[in-house]
């Protein structure tokens, strides 16, 4: 909304939104009065929505020139049973796609909706819509650039704390306090008793989808298997359906930012690994959900808490995979064509497992393992560490019958400590630095 209102400077030829929980009647008063407003006229209260769109046909014929009109919340104006999409068919079908110089611009929170309303709309506003913004949130490089032209200081390292907490959502980078660390903003917002984040997870659902609970359920599950998990594993583990319910769940959760798929290294693309993406739900159900009664300084006194430690570890992973086209520039691979994918094996009897963060598997027979690994000062790789990551080479090669060359990429926030294990094993170094580019 903020952004379509900035960009044509509130200059609307007719503006109207849709009311939260309104009903059907209160729908059709509401768009009456935007009506009359913006056209100043005095028409009775439309008793249905094909009434409406007539009178705003009616009104818009009578403007010339560029006619630029914006219906902000559309689901909302959907209630059941009203005809609403009946209406809004009939508006662009019969008279507004023919207009040169009319643009219509929708905007929902609701995602369910506009998804499967409207994007994969199977009636007669099938493959109607010319174009789609889905607005993503912030890299690392935006949220600094943002935090700076908010006159907030923040090295590199504090950025990264924030974003891992409550990830790139510019409305909530705005809270951000001036004159304060990342450790205490992270503790006003998420923490005390008028933190804007503390309870923000219990509303946004019911906000963006239909039966809320069952998206609930799904990331929940996730989140309690280690932040990943295939199909298969979500239907064993929440005991919803296996039919089409479960894929368009899965779908709205994936186009909403909530979870990202992967594919496993090897695999065909059907077979998808869906891990959180979403910082603050992940910071949620690890820490706020939890938190219990608020004391000043109860998050800043924790950050040696080996909770904590294990979170950034996993979180940071999730950071650098979101940033892989920053990782590919720094390796300077951008333009060589790539597929980026993850892999693991299970430990037996004979040998152990095995895990690796991140693969991008190159068209000039290249293969970057990336690492991952976080650390707030230099990382030191040991001999023992030398020893599993050589171990993971070979298991990747073996497993997979790898004949191109393998290249260790090791991603760390500062950097390696030199040392003969680092010199002798690691082709490629990636510091939190290169995610920012």
């Amino acid at each position: 909304t903020y952004l379509i209102k900035e960009f044509f400077n509130n200059d609307f030829c007719f503006y109207a939104t849709g009311l939260a929980k309104g009903s059907t009647k209160m729908q059709l008063t509401s768009f009456t009065i935007f009506i009359n407003q913006a056209f100043q006229t005095d028409h009775p209260i439309s008793s249905n929505w094909l009434q409406a769109f007539n009178l705003l046909v009616s009104e818009l014929k009578k403007k010339k020139g560029i006619k630029i009109i914006f219906i902000d919340e559309l689901p909302w104006f959907d209630t059941k049973k009203s005809d609403f999409i009946t209406g809004l068919e009939f508006f662009w079908n019969a008279w507004a796609s023919t207009q040169p110089n009319l643009k219509l611009i929708v905007c929902g929170s609701a995602a369910s909706w506009m998804i499967n309303k409207l994007i994969k709309n199977k009636g007669g506003l099938h493959n109607r819509v010319t174009s789609r913004i889905k607005l993503e949130p912030f890299t690392l490089n935006e949220t600094e650039l943002f935090l700076q032209s908010k006159n907030l200081v923040f090295d590199r390292y504090q950025i990264l704390q924030l974003y891992m907490a409550m990830g790139g959502v510019p409305y909530y980078l705005d809270q951000i306090e001036k004159g304060l660390s990342a450790t205490q903003n992270i503790e006003n917002l998420c923490f005390s008793n008028n933190g804007i984040l503390k309870n923000e997870f219990k509303f946004i659902f019911s906000s963006l989808f239909t039966n809320a609970e069952k998206h609930e359920i799904i990331l929940r599950n996730i989140f309690e298997n280690g932040g990943t998990a295939n199909r298969e594993e979500i239907i064993a583990l929440t005991n919803l359906s296996t039919g089409g319910d479960m894929s368009t769940k899965l779908r709205e959760l994936e186009e909403s930012g909530y979870i990202t798929a992967h594919t496993k290294f090897g695999t065909k693309s059907a077979k998808k690994i869906y891990a959180i993406t979403d910082f603050y739900t992940l910071f949620y159900l690890k820490f706020i959900e939890h938190s219990g009664k608020y004391e000043m300084g109860d998050w800043v006194n924790r950050i040696d808490d080996p909770a904590i430690t294990t979170w950034t570890g996993v979180t940071f992973e999730q950071v650098c995979l979101m940033h892989t086209q920053q990782i590919k520039n720094a390796l300077k691979i951008a333009g060589i064509s790539s597929r980026s994918s993850t892999w693991s094996i299970k430990g037996n009897q004979q040998q152990k497992g095995a895990q690796i963060d991140l693969i991008i598997d190159r068209k000039d027979r290249v293969i970057n393992l990336c690492e991952i690994k976080f650390s707030i000062n230099q990382y030191r790789i040991t001999k023992s560490y030398d020893e599993t990551l050589r171990n993971k080479i070979s298991l990747f090669k073996e497993a997979n019958n790898i004949r191109k060359a393998v290249y260790l990429t090791m991603i760390t926030t500062y950097g390696l400590l030199p040392n003969e294990y680092s010199r002798s094993i690691v082709q490629n170094e990636i510091t939190m630095d290169d995610l920012f580019l």
